[in-house]
């Protein structure tokens, strides 16, 4: 069976396969591009993945920094205390005086207070003195305790 087609109908038929042929090539041309772009994007997420785990290590060590500076600074204040209380205690001494006579010297005012105790003074009997008031007679009183200023005038 013969069949008669019309030049006009056969170019036409040309053209058609001619484009399909050009939108199969486009099409595939652009089905490799999704998948490079799909790719390019799973690589982008792995690597945002792992700059978030690297974001999140770093933070986690700039918290435990964060934490020893802490700690640091309260020994560094409790270290400054304990500093400061000592070399208060330098700079002075406490003389324990019994009847106006010189008993003993001490480093801190509780060491000449149990000396004091350890030869018979009663822990009840110790008064503060009041600053600007005068001494009572050094014979009045039976133990004194006097802080006195080391290495000069203060």
């Amino acid at each position: 069976m013969f069949r008669i087609v019309r030049t006009r109908t056969l170019a036409t038929l040309h053209d058609e396969c001619a484009r399909a042929e050009s939108m199969e090539t486009e099409a595939l041309a652009l089905r490799t591009d999704l998948a490079e772009q799909e790719r390019g994007f799973a690589a982008l997420l792995k690597q945002t993945g792992e700059e978030r785990d690297e974001a999140r290590a770093e933070a986690k060590a700039a918290r435990a920094q964060v934490l020893l500076d802490a700690e640091d600074r309260v020994a560094l204040r409790t270290l400054l205390r304990v500093t400061r209380k000592q070399s208060r205690a330098l700079d002075r001494v406490y003389v324990l005086f019994r009847r106006g006579k010189l008993h003993s010297v001490h480093a801190s005012m509780d060491a000449a207070e149990g000396a004091a105790e350890a030869e018979g003074a009663e822990r009840s009997a110790w008064t503060s003195h009041t600053p600007g008031a005068a001494f009572p007679a050094a014979d009045e009183v039976a133990w004194r305790v006097q802080p006195l200023p080391l290495g000069g005038s203060r």
